[in-house]
């Protein structure tokens, strides 16, 4: 059971950008649940996509993301007291690259500027487990990979998330008062992503370009949560993944076939992630609470 946050320390009201996503509308609605009032901003959907309110926004424009965060949009008023940046083109490859780097780049700025524009002290956003290395076709430098390292990005996409967890603390430097949490999130999965899960264990090169992660997005829920009751002033990073493979085989088995050279710096359960969320356990309180073996019944190898 995760360790519980206390109510009272959450933001009243935040934006959640990349609302309707695939994490944002679980993100979104999780944040009701725990009495958070939240307005929903996207660039495509509507109320229906969130169940509630919600405003149209391309983060392009800054002066569409100020006037969100302000109040200033009809309908929508009311203080924001935190961010939620999710929007994005969301892996590499889906876009020509330039495309790619200058809506991400572009929205993640505007989002960052309006906040401190707009007196917001607290951002959480989606960085992403790419800055590890990912596709790690060069070996991770150990395992299970963590913080602790400098940012490796091996694509457009994951160089710009790089560039985003740089910004942040530069923003930091700016403004003392202003806590910034960056959550590297792994490769999000919904329940129903899970029946395929048990095919991957017939070659273990299917999913070794993340070390075999995965993220539940009510997991990924609960982080985010956790991370805007985080009241430490300055930008941090943390991995954020579920606390098992998403192999039937051990963990230590997989890193010996696969990687036999890297260094294994923990001793491993048998299906415990190589994507190490240590850090998000101690300092942000945040627990991986879904399996996919919950859901799926595992080959058994």
């Amino acid at each position: 059971m995760a360790n519980p946050v206390r109510k009272s320390v959450l933001p009243s009201r935040v934006v959640v950008t990349g609302a309707t996503g695939k994490l944002g509308r679980h993100v979104v609605a999780h944040l009701r649940r725990v009495g958070v009032d939240v307005l929903a901003v996207d660039r495509v959907g509507g109320p229906r996509d969130t169940d509630g309110e919600f405003l149209l926004v391309d983060l392009t424009d800054y002066g569409q993301v100020v006037e969100a965060f302000t109040g200033g949009a009809d309908e929508h008023p009311g203080k924001v007291d935190a961010i939620v940046h999710l929007a994005a083109v969301p892996a590499p490859g889906l876009m020509p690259n330039a495309t790619t780097f200058a809506n991400n780049s572009a929205a993640t700025y505007n989002v960052f500027a309006a906040a401190r524009a707009a007196g917001i002290k607290r951002v959480v956003w989606a960085s992403s487990e790419t800055v590890l290395g990912l596709p790690f076709d060069t070996p991770p430098p150990y395992a299970p990979v963590d913080e602790e390292y400098p940012p490796r990005p091996e694509s457009t996409y994951s160089l710009n998330k790089a560039l985003e967890e740089e910004m942040a603390r530069h923003f930091c430097r700016w403004d003392p008062e202003l806590v910034m949490v960056g959550l590297r999130f792994s490769n999000v999965m919904d329940v129903e992503d899970y029946a395929r899960f048990p095919s991957f264990d017939a070659d273990p090169q299917l999913r070794r370009w993340n070390l075999w992660g995965y993220i539940d997005a009510r997991d990924g829920a609960q982080a985010v949560e956790r991370a805007l009751a985080h009241d430490q002033p300055g930008a941090d990073v943390f991995i954020i993944a579920s606390a098992d493979t998403v192999m039937s085989r051990s963990s230590a088995s997989l890193m010996a076939e696969v990687y036999p050279g890297v260094e294994i710096r923990t001793e491993l359960g048998e299906h415990d992630t190589l994507l190490s969320i240590d850090k998000a356990r101690r300092v942000l309180g945040y627990e991986a609470e879904h399996s996919w073996r919950n859901h799926v019944q595992p080959t058994g190898r």
